[in-house]
């Protein structure tokens, strides 16, 4: 087996023992990301003497590899193809960083940067783990209130969907925003199509003559709460609110009428001038009748 083949690599790096710099860096799902792994500013590299690799920490897949005068890269999983890239120029300055473009939910993991001098005896350079945490907003919460207020326990359903990673979920009496208890809630999380968690939370709670409760999906690595209220009272199951921002119809009655007086103001104000402007351009613009009589000669001396 021949010195270049990624093989043998695979079996000098897994001999290899030396201490390992350990990086945590987090992306959204879609965003492309750079996982760094660099030697001292200053540093200078000849790419015809490194041999550069990027792989998986637990199931060791192949990210991507750099290998004097081999060009090849068969060897790179099919996941990462075209997907992870690193530059040359960064490379001769010591920047073995690698470029990941589309951040999936599958590359949430730890990835291994190794870096060995083929003129020192193939002894290691450089040695870094990251720990890719990757993340989604969940959607807006949806809150669907009961329809029968004749029942005497109440059920409620709150729905979020294309969110990463797995979320908590809470109900909140909103009365004294204390959390309602989770033994009243039944929790279905489950991963959808694109890898990304869809939530449904059903509560069942024994009914009140107003009940003032809200939903709330948390997703921990964002450091995100999505809460959406809803009340019920004699109106149960009319509509869902959502609890940030609310304005009164009365309010927005008000707003309407003003912006209409406002406008027809301005048409009655161009109205007028327009009328003024034609005015004066009739007068400026009409001769009379001089304006088709000929002015008299002036008689000369022959």
């Amino acid at each position: 087996m021949r010195l270049g083949s990624p093989g043998l690599l695979l079996l000098l790096f897994s001999s290899l023992r030396a201490d390992t710099q350990e990086k945590e860096v987090r992306a959204m799902v879609g965003s492309d990301v750079e996982l760094s792994c660099a030697c001292p500013e200053g540093s200078r590299f000849d790419l015809n003497d490194v041999y550069v690799y990027w792989q998986t920490s637990e199931s060791k897949t192949v990210v991507t590899y750099h290998i004097p005068q081999n060009s090849s890269l068969d060897n790179v999983d099919s996941h990462y193809r075209n997907r992870a890239l690193m530059s040359l120029a960064g490379m001769q300055r010591g920047d073995f960083s690698l470029r990941l473009f589309n951040v999936t939910p599958q590359d949430e993991q730890k990835f291994h940067c190794l870096v060995l001098s083929q003129s020192l005896g193939f002894q290691e350079v450089l040695s870094v783990v990251v720990t890719l945490h990757v993340a989604a907003n969940f959607s807006v919460p949806v809150v669907s209130t009961p329809h029968n207020p004749s029942q005497d326990e109440l059920t409620f359903t709150c729905t979020s969907i294309n969110g990463y990673p797995r979320p908590n979920v809470y109900w909140i009496n909103k009365t004294d925003n204390s959390l309602l208890d989770q033994a009243l809630q039944n929790d279905t999380v489950f991963l959808n199509t694109r890898g990304l968690y869809d939530v449904v939370s059903v509560l069942r709670i024994a009914r009140t003559p107003s009940l003032n409760i809200g939903c709330c999906i948390e997703n921990v690595l964002l450091r995100q709460n999505l809460t959406v209220g809803s009340q019920t009272g004699n109106n149960i199951g009319e509509r869902d609110k959502i609890t940030e921002n609310p304005v009164s119809t009365r309010e927005k009655t008000e707003v309407t009428w003003s912006v209409l007086a406002v406008l027809c103001l301005l048409v009655a104000v161009a109205v007028a001038i327009g009328w003024v402007c034609r005015d004066r351009w009739l007068r400026r613009s009409y001769a009379g009748v001089w304006a088709v009589r000929p002015e008299p000669e002036l008689a000369g001396h022959v």
